[in-house]
């Protein structure tokens, strides 16, 4: 029921969070133009054969395009009222070595776009743009001497040694997990948290400077069904349960309790939603999760579980550099403004995203040659 935002332009939209916003705005009379390129990473080698893409088709004016490119972007904005930015390069561990690809598709793109929207004549009233958690690096913390700290990233030493705790910056001692609010330090760990962080900053600065009302989300580990299961760089819960349908062992990284906050799909959708026509949120950043944290050895039991799976699962020690310890979101503010509340438990949600898998085909897994990847770079120890 958007009033003032009939015409939506959602770069990506042909992704796992971009697909289900599209539909979404779809069912409330909105008309939605999708700008994806169908990258081979999510849509493999046909995208005909995609699920995502298979649930916009014939629903959205679909441009298959890149943000990279100026042309694309002029058709694309076209006739809009507002933009949800979505497309961008995901995925921690590869945005370690692919550095020009992850800047010039999350940074670039998203320069394009200010770029014409500051010089050209357009009809757009609002951005919206996807930043990430991973814009907070390890996050809040508490130390028992120094209060609330924003620790640095770990120390390749002590993982190697086992020591996988995060540390107070000031005094050394181990520092006890805190949510993160929005008002939290910001200091990526990741190449891919440092573009999503520009992106927001660049998209802030610029539509403040034009007046165009903006507002970027910071959602946490987003799942549910319609995540790509080809992908073997992003998404454990798409990995493991890859891995555990062909009962092949899952290999947990570190000791097992790192944690995250993991948000269903439907919740990130709708918080999204709800910032197209609240005119409080200008210029704001919100954190989109549950507030509540869960560890991967929890995960992984209960997909073995639910897939009656053979596979052993192993705690290994591993670590890639660049993943954080733990995570989760303080949502106050998206509670106080955009009045979200998520709807889903994990439980919930996590038992939806598992009966959608099994109505998937399975999918070649890829995750042992990403890791051989990383290997490679000295980046997976």
């Amino acid at each position: 029921m958007p009033k003032m935002y009939k015409h939506i332009l959602i770069t990506g939209g042909a992704g796992f969070i971009g697909s289900t916003i599209a539909l979404k705005l779809v069912a409330q009379g909105c008309t939605i133009t999708v700008l994806d390129c169908l990258t081979e990473q999510i849509h493999g080698k046909n995208p005909d054969n995609s699920e995502l893409y298979n649930r916009i088709k014939g629903k959205v004016n679909f441009i298959c395009g890149t943000v990279t490119s100026w042309e694309d972007w002029q058709k694309a904005l076209q006739g809009q009222d507002a933009v949800i930015h979505l497309a961008a390069e995901t995925g921690t561990g590869q945005s370690m070595y692919e550095i020009e690809k992850y800047c010039g598709t999350n940074i670039g793109g998203t320069a394009l776009l200010l770029d014409i929207l500051a010089n050209g004549k357009t009809p757009i009233k609002k951005v919206i743009v996807a930043e990430s958690r991973a814009i907070y690096g390890e996050g809040a913390y508490f130390c028992e001497d120094c209060g609330t700290v924003y620790p640095l990233a770990r120390k390749e030493s002590d993982m190697i040694g086992g020591d996988f705790a995060v540390k107070c910056p000031n005094c050394g001692k181990n520092v006890t997990l805190a949510a993160t609010d929005e008002s939290s330090k910001i200091h990526p760990t990741s190449v891919y948290g440092i573009t999503k962080q520009v992106q927001g900053q660049l998209v802030h600065c610029v539509c403040r400077a034009i007046g165009i009302p903006s507002v970027s989300f910071r959602y946490q580990n987003v799942y549910g069904p319609g995540q790509s299961l080809k992908n073997p760089y992003t998404g454990i819960l798409s990995i493991f349960s890859n891995s555990l349908r062909q009962n092949h062992d899952i290999n947990i990284f570190e000791d097992g309790t790192e944690s995250r906050d993991f948000v269903y799909i439907d919740d990130v959708a709708d918080a999204t939603i709800l910032a197209i026509e609240n005119e409080q949120c200008a210029y704001k950043a919100f954190n989109i999760g549950t507030g509540i944290s869960v560890d991967v050895m929890t995960v992984a039991k209960y997909l073995k579980e639910f897939y009656k799976s053979e596979s052993e699962i192993h705690v290994s020690g591993n670590f890639r550099l660049g993943d954080i310890r733990h995570n989760y979101a303080d949502i106050s503010l998206a509670r106080e403004i955009l009045g979200y509340e998520p709807k889903f438990t994990f439980k919930q949600g996590l038992k939806k995203f598992c009966e959608w898998v099994l109505t998937q085909p399975i999918e070649k897994d890829m995750y042992k040659k990403s890791l051989e990847e990383m290997k490679e770079k000295g980046l997976y120890k």
